[in-house]
């Protein structure tokens, strides 16, 4: 087996598949190549005290913090806009002359806001604006001309977060004493008070941007990404924003990650290698292949190498062979002491997810997305087959039950059910595979869907995720996959990683499963508690409400 793989690619210039492309009913993109234009906030509990059913101005108590908090947002050209449940309004506890009273007393306190979106009805009235629903997220972001994955929204309840998700923005919980335990497990971003979440906002919008250009032009950049297909395609946008500000990208990833490298954008060349300080069963150190790789790197004639690693990962025995290499300028996240191993020792906060972790490497090696380049997940289409024909018309759901992390992986039975709920619910369900999961695939397809087990490779997984109205899946590839098309995402998430690093990015998304599982942070490849606790109590009726709230109907449209 060769130990050494290259290919070049020419791919500047190639079409994509986008999560922009898909952003959300009546979204407009913005062309600045930052993380956030808006910041939408909920009313009771998180501006102001939580009254019950308030109809008087004078109850209004904003919580501590919070008109100097909105400030730094407004003075970093943030819109603000108010999103909120006012059930009251629906049971006849207040008037709407009542209730506008009390919002003018929170901007007398607080200060204007861009924009109020309220939903005025109960939870039985059925509405798509009545918070988990996204139905106000998609209002406020289109009144504030702007996308929903472009938004953070600042909530106390599980309600707010949930919002949030499944329309594709980023949710803060910032717990009271009536947010449930439940809640906090679930959230992907919580933060102490409100103060806490929009000094956490602008960190990371201001982490994303380079505070100094590269002293020097980057006429060849090498990149690394060694581990898994989603590990590289969370990766996607910060090695783009590497490509913009270098004349040729080489990419250096391992054998399990190679068929994502293909997929990326901004890549001119690729080099294959494992890394035995990477792979989770890796071989011995072979001295030889050592030497290999680093006659290899110094063949690149690189400027400058920035290496990407995963928050639990290290990066320093690879600097070690670039210095060996000849590689005079190396950027790298390392919490551990670096000696001379790196110009640029950049650390990142414990919860950011991914893809601006890396961004944020690539902001401090001084590259940036481009305007015009959304931060999102991307795949070239030149480099995506033609969906297989005899599939029928898009608008199916893939069900991806599998992980090569079987503590990721759904519990056959439970996708079984699954099936069989979203087929009585009128639902095209597509169970899709590796080759080495056929019969669980054939197992769970037998109870109503199309087995696609083994049937395609990740670049043909790619173009039936894209034409899905809806992927449900765990924390694996096909999510990322998902993520990349701006697909929703029913995503049944086992806790052993966080979320909030790990969750499906600037997509749709509803998270089910039990966020607090004995496995939460393990970090476990192989369950380490009997039952699969954290997916087996997942209720195939929930996997239905979930796609309602993402707004996929059983008739295949969206």
């Amino acid at each position: 087996m060769r130990q050494d793989q290259e290919d070049p690619y020419q791919r500047r210039s190639a079409p994509v598949y986008a999560a922009a492309d898909r952003a959300g009913p009546g979204s407009v993109a913005s062309p600045r190549a930052v993380l956030y234009d808006a910041v939408l906030l909920d009313r009771d509990g998180t501006l102001i005290e939580d009254v019950p059913y308030n109809g008087d101005p004078e109850k209004v108590r904003p919580v501590p913090g919070a008109r100097a908090a909105l400030d730094r947002l407004r003075a970093a050209g943030l819109r603000l806009a108010v999103v909120t449940n006012q059930s009251g309004l629906a049971r006849g506890y207040f008037t709407g002359e009542q209730m506008r009273a009390v919002h003018a007393r929170v901007e007398e306190l607080l200060g204007r806001f861009d924009a109020w979106l309220v939903c005025p009805h109960d939870d039985a009235d059925g509405c798509d604006c009545r918070k988990p629903a996204p139905g106000l997220v998609y209002a406020a972001a289109r009144e504030l001309g702007t996308t929903p994955s472009r938004c953070v929204l600042v909530g106390d309840i599980g309600r707010d977060v949930g919002a949030a998700m499944a329309a594709g923005a980023a949710g803060v919980l910032v717990p009271t004493p009536v947010t449930r335990p439940e809640e906090v497990a679930a959230a992907g971003w919580t933060a102490t008070d409100l103060p806490a979440a929009v000094a956490e906002i602008l960190r990371r919008q201001q982490a994303v941007q380079p505070s100094t250009p590269p002293t020097e032009p980057v006429r060849t950049a090498l990149v690394v990404r060694s581990d898994s297909a989603g590990d590289v395609l969370v990766t996607g946008p910060a090695i783009r924003a590497v490509a913009a500000g270098a004349e040729r990208v080489v990419l250096l990833c391992g054998p399990r990650g190679r068929a994502a490298a293909n997929l990326l954008p901004g890549v001119d060349e690729i080099i294959e290698h494992p890394l035995p300080w990477i792979d989770p069963a890796p071989g011995p150190v072979d001295p030889e292949a050592m030497r290999s790789l680093t006659a290899r790197l110094g063949a690149v004639g690189a400027d400058q190498a920035v290496v990407f690693t995963s928050f639990h990962q290290s990066a320093l025995p690879l600097a070690l062979l670039l210095r060996m290499a000849g590689i005079d300028r190396i950027a790298a996240i390392s919490d551990d002491y670096p000696g001379s191993l790196l110009d640029i020792r950049h650390r990142v906060p414990v919860g950011v997810p991914e893809p601006e972790r890396a961004l944020s490497l690539a902001a401090a090696a001084g590259h940036q997305l481009p305007d015009g380049d959304e931060p999102v997940l991307r795949l070239r289409r030149d480099a995506v087959p033609p969906r297989p024909a005899d599939l029928g018309d898009p608008g199916y759901v893939v069900l991806h039950p599998g992980s090569a992390a079987s503590s990721r992986a759904c519990p056959p039975e439970v996708a079984t059910r699954i099936v069989g709920a979203l087929a009585d619910a009128g639902h095209r369900v597509l169970v899709t595979g590796g080759p080495d999961e056929r019969a669980v695939t054939a197992r769970v397809a037998a109870a109503g869907g199309t087995d696609l087990g083994g049937r395609t490779d990740l670049a043909g997984l790619a173009a039936i995720v894209a034409d899905a109205s809806a992927v449900v899946v765990g924390n694996t590839g096909p999510a990322h996959l998902a993520a990349a098309a701006g697909v929703p995402v029913v995503s049944l998430f086992a806790p052993t990683v966080p979320f909030g690093q790990w969750g499906p990015y600037r997509v749709p998304t509803v998270r089910l499963g039990d966020a607090a599982a004995p496995c939460r942070d393990t970090r476990a490849a192989s369950c380490p508690v009997p039952g699969h606790p954290c997916l087996s109590g997942v209720e195939p009726g929930d996997v239905v409400d979930a796609l309602r709230i993402l707004a996929v109907s059983g008739g295949g449209g969206r």
